[in-house]
């Protein structure tokens, strides 16, 4: 399905952007076991816990995700599928029931190598399906020093999904728009990484992506609990970046 993504105050610009993304939440939450979900992917996924975020923001909301991945630094969908750099990701779609694998190539790939971007992932987009579960592709977000990247990020990703029917989170759409729109706000760890802001940003969207409720009140502290009992703090982030993330992420994905 189609959903809207209203990406506001862009140089005074009202830009409206229609992107493949869940248009539906994952549940009627009352009688259905927790949701699994594979992330695939490298340190664009793994920087602050992002995967974890994910499933701690959901909780907040009432909603029960079990997050895992499938992430190695540096890494490619092309080394993931050929088990390179000590991937075991097939190994982890084949051997799992998932309800959703998140999907997302290394961040020059759709550039550098736009050709292996869609063969890669048009394999696994066949090898989840294959298994039952539904694959959804991450749309990575420019580098710091060279924001003219996104359009061909955005570009790519976007007719990957359309030609294979496939669904996509908009983080690197709405990433650049926030990077417009408040420069007060550091997304960025360094050139490229995310801060634990921007990590904090890529699970709102998820999240929103995923429930379809509102994220006001998700915290501002998120936290999970280890084996023993005890809270381990995922995240920090101010109040004010907090609101102001919430409310950006609420009304681009409607």
């Amino acid at each position: 399905f189609l959903i809207l993504i209203n990406l506001y105050k862009m140089d005074r610009l009202l830009l409206i952007l229609t992107f493949c993304i869940l248009s539906n939440p994952i549940f009627s939450q009352e009688e259905k076991p927790p949701t699994k979900i594979l992330f695939v992917g490298n340190s664009f996924t793994f920087f602050w816990n992002m995967p974890q975020l994910v499933s701690a923001m959901a909780e907040s909301q009432g909603v029960s995700i079990n997050s895992y991945q499938s992430t190695v630094s540096g890494s490619s969908l092309e080394q993931h599928w050929k088990g390179e750099k000590g991937s075991l990701t097939r190994k982890k779609i084949d051997e799992n029931n998932w309800d959703y694998v998140v999907l997302s190539d290394h961040s020059l790939r759709t550039i550098d190598a736009p050709e292996k971007f869609r063969e890669y992932g048009k394999k696994f987009i066949d090898l989840v399906r294959l298994k039952g579960a539904e694959p959804i592709f991450m749309i990575t977000w420019s580098y710091k020093d060279n924001p003219s990247m996104q359009k061909i990020i955005s570009k790519e990703y976007i007719k990957l999904a359309n030609d294979f029917n496939v669904k996509v989170f908009p983080v690197g759409p709405i990433w650049d728009a926030i990077r417009k729109d408040n420069s007060n706000i550091d997304l960025y760890f360094d050139n490229k990484h995310p801060s634990s802001v921007g990590s904090y940003l890529i699970s709102l969207i998820i999240t929103k992506s995923l429930t379809g409720k509102s994220l006001k009140d998700i915290p501002k502290r998120l936290f999970k609990t280890d084996e023993k009992g005890e809270k381990f703090y995922l995240s920090f982030i101010s109040s004010s970046n907090s609101k102001y993330l919430k409310e950006f992420v609420d009304k681009s994905i409607e």
